[in-house]
C-alpha cells in the first residue's frame, strides 16, 4: 500500500475528505519523527512503537572490490511490532 492508497483508505474509514486524511497522516508522520529525533520514544498501544537506535561503527567490504572498508556510525529508527499487531499476523486466512 503506497501512502496515496493509505489517505483513501484512511478517507474512507474516518468519513472526511481525503485532503483531511491527507493533512492527519501528514501531521501523525511529522510528530512521530520529530519526536524519535529528539530522543523520545513513540508508543501507540496495540499497533507498536518506535525508537532511534544507535549503530556503532563497523568495519565491511566493499562488494565490487573486496577492499576493507569502515562504515560510519550511525543513527536508525527501529520499531518494535505490538501484541496485537504480531496476533493480527498470524492469525488463520
Amino acid at each position: 500500500m503506497k501512502k496515496t492508497e493509505l489517505i483513501e483508505a484512511l478517507a474512507q474509514a474516518t468519513g472526511e475528505s481525503q485532503a483531511a486524511a491527507a493533512r492527519a497522516l501528514d501531521a501523525l508522520t511529522q510528530i512521530i519523527s520529530r519526536e524519535i529525533a529528539s530522543g523520545e520514544e513513540v508508543a501507540i498501544t496495540g499497533f507498536g512503537s518506535f525508537k532511534a537506535s544507535d549503530r556503532a561503527e563497523r568495519s565491511g567490504r566493499n562488494p565490487q572490490t573486496g577492499q576493507p572498508i569502515t562504515i560510519a556510525a550511525s543513527r536508525s529508527v527501529r520499531f518494535v511490532p505490538g501484541t496485537a499487531l504480531k496476533a493480527s499476523l498470524n492469525k488463520p486466512a
